[in-house]
């Protein structure tokens, strides 16, 4: 092979490297916009306050998913806004005027409790208590909290992907057949059998759609950048503010957040299919989300957490490659700093971003079903995961309302049926196995 074709191969090889985590760029932030801007008005923020929370927002996800990648547990998992630190955000905004006197004084005070979770992620690591909470989250367990993840969250793709927001409330028709046809293009893109066509089957949907709802007339708003470059501000809503139900709400809702963190982690595990046990990959991840914590706390952007999702994008796409989703990450970084390019990338309509994420979990649900195939005791897997599913299922079902008399950590928890019910999960599967162990050590007795 001549010097020529070796240099092309090269060039290819870093190109297709390059368009790899311009993909992992645009899904990382097409998955992470809403919540950013949803905080915003629940707080009443002004345009240039909701640009900061967005930006600090963003270039804390790329900085945690960089540092994951590259020395955490160093698997392709992009962060997200976790839904814990979502729900919590809109509880304490319910506090306003009653708790605390102003929106900024409920925002120090979040601040505050992301500090603390920072604090309490790399304490936990540093007694090696992560990886006691990894190895309660058995093949049952992982079955149980994708099934409940996608029960979850297949609500809100079914809304998004219908046109039903907060300003419209009904069916619109013509989103709805644009978003079935862009699930459709994903499908047979991710089917094909042209490798480039597979691999970037996400980007290339992506694209198809925008074109197609353009074509409609649902032509893209693009907001007004007032600065071409911009730097994250540290503490932007005041000093940071810490008081005993923030340090409460802050250790709970971290041992919940590890919960999440191991799942995903043990997922991605199943699907890279790597030989190697790598003992000491949980510690590292929850170093990791420490110090990512205590950045969150530090720019008021809203806490992160790794995307069980990642898996799905994985087995969507097959790439697996480490390096490409690093440079994600950093398109993500350099991109926040440029206003103006982000708001290009957040004016992707929603419905495109609801209907290749519908894809994504469809992937999801094969991977959950997987691992019943590890499953030896089925008839505990079949009682456990009996009871915990109707609990998480049915919690999704009871109306906020219902609890906002309770403390906001009781809220928060109860609100989410994916928690609950894996907590559940856990506690009865480890229940369920002391009482075989102890019944084993009574009938050796006996047999003596």
């Amino acid at each position: 092979m001549d010097k020529s074709s070796v240099v092309r191969k090269e060039s290819e090889k870093e190109m297709k490297v390059i368009l790899s985590g311009l993909q992992w760029m645009i899904f990382m932030i097409a998955g992470a916009i809403a919540a950013p801007i949803a905080i915003a008005d629940l707080y009443n923020l002004t345009p240039i306050e909701t640009s900061g929370l967005i930006q600090s927002t963003m270039i804390t996800l790329g900085i945690a998913g960089f540092l994951q990648g590259l020395m955490g547990h160093k698997f392709p998992i992009h962060e997200g806004p976790a839904g814990l630190w979502w729900s919590i955000f809109t509880i304490y905004a319910s506090l306003v005027g009653g708790l605390y006197s102003s929106n900024n004084g409920a925002l120090q005070a979040l601040s505050g409790a992301m500090i603390i979770s920072g604090v309490l992620f790399i304490l936990i690591s540093a007694f090696k208590l992560m990886d006691k909470i990894a190895r309660l989250f058995t093949p049952t367990i992982t079955f149980i909290y994708l099934l409940l993840l996608i029960f979850q969250l297949s609500g809100s793709f079914m809304k998004g992907m219908m046109g039903i927001t907060i300003a419209h409330t009904t069916l619109d028709v013509k989103v709805f057949i644009l978003s079935v046809i862009v699930v459709c293009i994903t499908f047979w893109l991710g089917k094909s059998r042209f490798v480039v066509l597979s691999q970037f089957s996400i980007i290339f949907s992506i694209l198809i759609g925008c074109l197609l709802f353009i074509i409609c007339g649902n032509i893209p708003v693009f907001s007004h950048a007032d600065t071409l470059f911009k730097l994250p501000k540290i503490f932007p809503f005041g000093r940071p503010q810490f008081d005993a139900g923030t340090i409460t709400t802050a250790f709970l809702l971290t041992l919940l957040l590890i919960t999440n963190a191991v799942a995903s982690i043990r997922l991605m595990e199943t699907v890279m299919k790597q030989k190697q046990v790598d003992h000491h990959r949980y510690l590292r991840a929850g170093f990791t989300s420490g110090i990512t914590h205590l950045i969150s706390g530090g720019l008021g952007a809203v806490g992160s957490v790794p995307i069980s999702g990642a898996a799905g994008y994985v087995e969507q796409t097959g790439m697996k490659e480490r390096r490409s989703f690093l440079i994600g990450c950093c398109f993500v970084i350099s991109i926040s700093l440029f206003p103006p390019m982000m708001n290009v990338i957040s004016a992707i309509p929603a419905p495109i971003g609801y209907s290749v994420t519908f894809v994504i979990f469809v992937k999801m649900v094969g991977l959950a079903l997987k691992e019943l195939k590890k499953v030896i005791h089925e008839e505990r897997t079949f009682i456990v995961s009996g009871i915990s599913l109707l609990v998480g299922v049915g919690l999704m079902f009871i109306p906020s309302s219902a609890t906002a008399h309770l403390s906001p950590i009781v809220i928060a928890i109860l609100n989410n049926g994916l928690i609950c019910g894996s907590l559940l999960a856990i506690i009865l599967e480890q229940g369920l196995m002391w009482k075989d162990a102890f019944r084993y050590e009574d009938s050796k007795k006996i047999n003596r």
